[in-house]
């Protein structure tokens, strides 16, 4: 789009209001994130302004270390206006429009009197706004939009979100006040000069994950037309490289191995980043050696043992931003920092099981065949997706303190489920459920933290699966090239089982196995009675005091036991984690009416003994 310019963060503002006032709002800003831009070098429009007058400008807060970033926005300005910015993950632009302009992964544009804020369809860049007087301010973190407020307030709608889903739901954020713009949504403001107002006018739905026709049943057919459109992709995603190395994350897992194949065909330098759990995970990095021995590519393994994972905690949770409680995020934020290393450019295979219908479809289609056989079952079927995330939904009353669990009394998680389920768009139960993960446990969760990662590490994230031609052709797959019998991703690993060994394509899918059970009940152990220290959880009156103690004794609930059990003590540990560190909330006196200060071995000794 002609006058964007790309950037990594920015800040900015636009409506009506005074130098003065926005100075000093701005000195707050700068002072908090301690950026290297000074308010010298900052220069606001109308300085001798004495009337309030519709004013705007952008701050790009990139590292100024960067050649290819600007250390301030300013093109085409226009009057007291810029005509845009944007983000992109991996440094190109590749939404296209309807004109056949193309766009950044976020973007905000001004045109006259209008304020346009706007995301595409995969969510891979995320775009925030709160509004104070007459004037919105917009961000590209959220950390970024928090000095402006007058208080640091948690959204407990935000809250209740995350702790059913592990990510907070869009358009909300976990702070009151500020707002996230949806994926594939456009927010429009206008303004009127007499009154010296503004106000939203619209939202617009930039696109509608849908079914399209003619409908592909023909093998041979999808094959052929898949593999076209694997190469494309691949070749969108390095219309800008020359001759340097690129990263690419192998998990040995299909997605990736199939990035990895696509990049090695289309004759770049490939360096292959894995993990190494230790003795206590799932071992994947065998899977990986396989590939990238088949491919003849070089493969780095990344320590990701507790002890590394203990010092990079800290380290994800800031860069996240929001939180994300899904346990691969302190582990990608390890092979992010060893990747830029040697790379400015990582390759994933992210959202792969969003288009194919992953492994995770299984127990929704059985729930499908329930809804069919009892015609009231829709609200089973859109609770049983709910339950698919596996998080705290259904255990409200055990885990939040009193006053807080009055106030979410009226909140319906359920509701942030409709609009991805929603049975316009679709005629087949498959599409149904491709939808629903490509807009939730996608655009609001996976490509954002990928993201995310990937920026603090100085990286471009680029995500192949995440092409719209790919993505809206699939969309015309018939259910059975999908998910044949009990293999999923059927027309996928027919389409590549040439370029990869057959024990990759063909193998069961188990998801990464992160040890987080393992973590929290022994190396982590001691950290617990820290980060989720009863006399801190009392004073900050949302969860249980004792709540993580009910969980190590496995008396929350009978499904939260092993896997489940580290996946929420996870949850919780990074919300704790957000809470002081992002929002900047006072860490409050600890308590020691908790197991944790004891070694774990002694602990459940004393259990056994006093039983």
């Amino acid at each position: 789009m002609k006058g964007i310019v790309q950037s990594y963060q920015f800040l900015g503002f636009w409506g009506y209001g005074k130098q003065s006032e926005l100075e000093e709002l701005l000195t707050r800003v700068f002072e908090e994130i301690s950026s290297q831009i000074s308010l010298q070098n900052l220069r606001i429009y109308n300085t001798e302004q004495t009337e309030y007058d519709l004013i705007s400008d952008v701050f790009d807060l990139s590292n100024s270390a960067k050649p290819e970033l600007y250390s301030r926005l300013r093109n085409d300005e226009i009057g007291n206006s810029f005509s845009g910015c944007g983000i992109s993950a991996s440094g190109l632009f590749t939404y296209k429009q309807y004109d056949g302009s193309t766009l950044p992964d976020a973007w905000v544009k001004i045109e006259e009197n209008h304020l346009i804020l706007g995301r595409e369809p995969f969510g891979r860049v995320p775009l925030f706004w709160t509004k104070i007087g007459q004037i919105i301010w917009f961000a590209s973190r959220l950390e970024l939009l928090l000095p402006l407020l007058e208080t640091r307030q948690v959204s407990i709608p935000g809250l209740y979100g995350y702790s059913c889903f592990s990510y907070v739901p869009t358009p909300l954020t976990p702070v009151n006040e500020v707002l996230a713009v949806p994926a594939g949504t456009e927010i429009i403001w206008s303004s009127k000069s007499e009154s010296k107002i503004i106000w939203q006018t619209g939202t617009r739905k930039l696109h509608e994950w849908r079914e399209a026709s003619p409908e592909i049943k023909d093998e041979e057919k999808a094959i052929a037309q898949l593999q076209t459109l694997l190469k494309d992709a691949i070749d969108r995603q390095i219309t800008d490289l020359n001759d340097e190395p690129v990263g690419v994350f192998l998990s040995g897992g299909l997605d990736s191995s199939v990035v990895a194949a696509l990049l090695v065909q289309a004759g770049v330098k490939v360096r292959a980043y894995t993990l190494n759990f230790g003795a206590a995970g799932i071992p994947e990095y065998p899977y990986a050696e396989q590939v990238a021995e088949y491919l003849k590519i070089p493969l780095v393994k990344v320590d990701a043992k507790p002890r590394q994972i203990q010092k990079a905690l800290i380290p994800t949770v800031k860069a996240l931003d929001l939180p994300f409680a899904d346990g691969v995020t302190v582990p990608l934020f390890l092979l992010s920092q060893a990747a830029s290393q040697e790379t400015q450019i990582i390759f994933n295979g992210e959202g792969g099981d969003q288009l194919f219908a992953g492994w995770t479809n299984k127990p929704l289609i059985a729930a499908g065949i329930y809804e069919t056989e009892h015609p009231d079952g829709e609200q089973t079927f859109v609770q049983q997706y709910l339950r698919t995330f596996h998080r705290l939904w259904g255990y409200e009353e055990q885990i939040y303190q009193p006053e807080l669990y009055a106030q979410i009394q009226h909140l319906q998680p359920e509701d942030w489920l409709k609009d991805a389920l929603n049975p316009v768009f679709y005629t087949s139960l498959l599409n149904r459920l491709r939808r629903a993960t490509l807009m939730l446990k996608g655009a609001q969760n996976i490509h954002p933290r990928a993201t995310n990662l990937g920026f603090a590490n100085g990286l471009k994230v680029r995500s192949p699966f995440c092409d719209l031609p790919l993505a809206e052709w699939t969309f015309r797959l018939s259910g059975e090239l999908c998910l044949k019998g009990a293999c999923e991703k059927y027309i996928l690993k027919k389409a590549v089982e040439n370029w990869l060994p057959p024990e990759i394509v063909w193998r069961q899918k188990r998801g990464m196995g992160v040890p987080l059970t393992s973590w929290c009940l022994n190396e982590l152990w001691p950290q617990m009675g820290t980060w989720l220290n009863p006399g801190r959880l009392r004073q900050e009156n949302r969860f249980y005091p004792y709540l993580a103690e009910k969980i190590v004794e496995g008396k929350l609930g009978g499904a939260i036991t092993g896997r489940r059990m580290g996946e929420i003590l996870w949850l919780l540990i990074i919300w704790q984690l957000w809470r002081s560190q992002v929002l900047g909330e006072a860490a409050n006196d600890k308590s020691w009416d908790h197991p944790f200060w004891l070694p774990n071995w002694l602990w459940r000794y004393s259990k056994r003994w006093k039983n």
